[in-house]
C-alpha cells in the first residue's frame, strides 16, 4: 500500500504491501466516531496559531494569546514578535525567519494540539522553491498490523486522470496547493477552499490531508505552510513554472497558515509511512486574509460545502476528484481529476470504512477534494489519503463528527475578515 504521501525526490521504491484478510469488519464502521479501543474523540483537536511577520502575499493577522501554561491557544491577540516562551509551540520569529525552523530535534518539534506556529517568511515561496516541491511514489513494504478488504468493494478499475481546463481560476478556483517543509524537505499537497459557518461568505479556511499538516505519532507539526489557490492557473509546463511571473503561478497570491487543525486519531496513530489512520486523515486550515483583508473565500470567488453525513460511498453514483499529482508519470505542474463511481474500502479493522475510486493520480495529489454534485453545486465529501503501489485507485477517509468538530473548532476561532464586503470576486466554479 502507497501512501499518497509527500516524500523527497531521493526517496526510492521497495516492495508492496501484502494485503491480508481480516475478520469482522463492516459497514457499522462507516461513521468516524471511534471504537472502544480507538482514541478518545475531540480530545486533541489540533488548532494552533502563529505570529506575523510581513508579508506581499496576505495581510498580518494577530498572534495567539498564550494560556496559563505558557501555550499558544487558539483566541486571537496583539500582534506582538516577542519569543514565546516555552520550547515546545515557542518562535523566536527573528531566528525563524533566518532558519531557524530548519531544527527538528524530537525534544522541542510542537506536536500537540496546541503548539501549532507558522510565522510568514518574505519571498520563502518564490516559484522556483514551489515547483521543487514534487513528491514521488513511495511504495510501503510488507509488515505492520495486517489490513485487510473484508467489507470493501470489489477494487475499481483504473480510471485516467485528466488535466482540468485552464484558466483554473475560472473552472477551479477553489482546488489549489498546499506547500510546507518538513525534516525530509520541501513538499506538497492538493487542498479545497472550503465554508466557514462563523463567516458566511468570507471563509479563510481549507480542507486537506492530516499528513499534510503534522507527521503523526512519530512527529509534530510541519512548518511554513502556505496554501496557493488556483496554482499555475494556466497550466504552464513544470519548465516555465520556475521562472514565470508571480501571477502566473498563484493569480488569487499565496496565503500563510495561521491556524491548523486535524483529529487527534492523527495525531496520537498516524504513520505517513504504512498508511496507518488514514480513516481519520484529514485537516482544516486557517489562513490570514489577502491583501486589503479579503477573505479567501471572497478572492477566489467560493468556498465550498462539506457534507459530515454523505451517503454511503458505494450508493454514490459519481464522484469527481481533484488534485496536483506530482509523481511519475505527471510532474505536479498541472491539476488533474477523476470521474467515477466510489465504492467502500475497509483498511483498517475497527476504524472507518473509507472511500475508494478508480483514479490515476500519484503523491502530491493527497488532500486534494472528493465532491459529489448537488443540485449542480459541488460539495466536499473526502479528501485523497492513499493509494496502491500500481496507481489504479485512491482512497479517502468518510468524514463524520469528528471531521465536522474539527471544522467548528477552527471557524469558531476565526476573525471575520474586515474588507468591503463589495471586493469584486473572481469568477465561480
Amino acid at each position: 500500500m502507497r501512501p499518497i504521501r509527500p516524500l523527497l525526490t531521493a526517496v526510492g521504491l521497495a516492495s508492496v504491501l501484502a494485503l491480508t484478510a481480516a475478520c469482522g469488519q463492516s459497514d457499522d464502521r462507516a461513521s468516524d466516531e471511534p471504537s472502544a479501543s480507538s482514541p478518545t474523540a475531540g480530545t486533541g483537536v489540533g488548532v494552533g496559531g502563529a505570529s506575523p511577520s510581513p508579508s506581499t502575499s496576505a495581510t498580518t493577522a494577530p498572534s495567539p494569546s498564550a494560556t496559563a501554561g505558557g501555550r499558544p491557544s487558539g483566541s486571537s491577540g496583539g500582534t506582538s514578535t516577542r519569543p514565546r516562551d516555552t520550547s515546545r509551540g515557542s518562535v523566536d520569529e527573528e531566528k525563524w525567519r533566518e532558519g531557524g525552523w530548519q531544527d527538528w530535534s524530537p525534544e522541542t518539534w510542537p506536536r500537540e494540539p496546541d503548539e501549532f506556529v507558522n510565522p510568514e517568511i518574505d519571498d520563502l515561496w518564490a516559484p522556483d522553491r514551489m515547483v521543487t516541491a514534487r513528491p514521488p511514489d513511495r511504495i510501503v513494504g510488507p509488515g505492520g498490523e495486517a489490513v485487510g478488504e473484508d467489507g470493501s468493494d470489489p477494487e475499481p478499475r483504473a480510471v485516467a486522470a485528466r488535466p482540468e481546463r485552464t484558466p483554473y481560476q475560472r473552472y477551479a478556483a477553489t482546488s489549489g496547493k498546499v506547500f510546507f517543509d518538513a525534516p525530509e524537505g520541501t513538499m506538497v499537497c492538493s487542498a479545497t477552499v472550503v465554508k466557514d459557518p462563523a463567516n458566511p461568505g468570507r471563509s479563510n479556511l481549507v480542507w486537506t490531508a492530516g499528513h499534510c499538516v503534522h507527521a503523526g505519532a512519530e512527529g509534530g507539526w510541519y512548518r511554513n505552510v502556505v496554501f496557493v489557490p488556483a496554482y499555475n492557473s494556466r497550466g504552464l509546463s513544470r519548465r516555465e513554472l520556475a521562472s514565470a511571473a508571480p501571477s502566473d503561478v498563484a493569480p488569487f497570491g499565496s496565503y500563510w497558515a495561521d491556524g491548523v487543525a486535524t483529529s487527534d486519531q492523527w495525531i496520537r496513530t498516524g504513520d505517513a509511512s504504512d498508511g496507518t489512520g488514514a480513516s481519520y486523515d484529514y485537516a482544516v486550515v486557517r489562513v490570514k486574509p489577502g491583501a486589503g483583508g479579503a477573505s479567501l473565500e471572497e478572492t477566489v470567488g467560493a468556498a465550498l460545502d462539506v457534507d459530515f453525513a454523505a451517503a454511503q460511498p458505494h450508493t454514490v453514483k459519481s464522484l469527481v476528484v481533484r488534485g496536483y499529482p506530482a509523481a511519475r508519470p505527471y510532474d505536479g505542474a498541472l491539476m488533474h481529476s477523476c470521474t467515477g463511481r466510489p465504492g467502500r474500502f475497509a483498511f483498517e479493522a475497527d476504524n472507518p470504512v473509507m472511500w475508494r475510486m478508480g483514479c490515476s493520480m500519484t503523491g502530491g495529489s493527497s488532500g486534494g477534494g472528493w465532491f459529489v454534485d448537488r443540485d449542480g453545486t459541488p460539495v466536499l465529501v473526502s479528501n485523497t489519503s492513499i493509494g496502491p503501489a500500481d496507481p489504479v485507485w485512491l482512497a479517502g477517509p468518510r468524514l463524520g463528527k469528528e471531521a465536522e468538530r474539527i471544522l467548528t473548532t477552527l471557524s469558531a476561532s476565526s476573525t471575520p475578515a474586515t474588507a468591503d464586503p463589495a471586493v469584486p470576486a473572481s469568477p465561480q466554479e
